[in-house]
């Protein structure tokens, strides 16, 4: 059963695996890193904690039961209890409802361990399966935006204490 964890430094390893086995599965519907992201990982994976530990960001592995990344969920942007959810799921993990249940998870925890009662979240217009899933989660449409120069819907949820 895979397992939602707050980003640590053991997380380094399988979570660099991930976006290199997955690069190409993610450039298609989000923009790339670039070689940039992936020329010193060590580093950027440290400075990610460091940025974690200020409470600006706080960011989640989805984890399988051999300790391999499924997927990532990131609140980014904290600030007045509002924060932007952002997630991307491995290739091999695709139609199992990962991304769903990712996105519930990160909602809970949003609201009950950080505090929060607002999150956005963006996708490409042509990204129907992140479009379903933001539907899924309670997510609605609040307006058009443009990512990396590709039309999208800003969607926003309340988090309530029902849901």
């Amino acid at each position: 059963m895979p397992d939602l964890q707050r980003l640590a430094a053991h997380h380094a390893d399988p979570l660099l695996a991930f976006e290199r086995d997955n690069r190409a599965w993610f450039a298609r519907s989000i923009p790339d890193r670039g070689d940039d992201y992936f020329a010193d990982f060590p580093a950027r994976h440290a400075a990610l904690l460091a940025e974690q530990a200020t409470g600006a960001c706080h960011f989640h592995v989805l984890v399988d039961d051999d300790g391999r990344v499924l997927g990532r969920f990131n609140l980014v942007d904290v600030a007045d209890g509002e924060a932007e959810l952002g997630y991307r799921v491995a290739q091999r993990a695709v139609g199992r409802g990962l991304a769903t249940d990712g996105v519930r998870q990160v909602c809970t925890l949003a609201r009950d361990a950080y505090g929060l009662r607002r999150l956005t979240a963006a996708t490409t217009l042509d990204n129907p399966a992140s479009l379903a899933v933001l539907r899924h989660t309670g997510f609605t449409p609040v307006g058009e935006v443009s990512l990396d120069g590709r039309p999208g819907l800003r969607h926003r949820r309340e988090l309530t204490l029902d849901g």
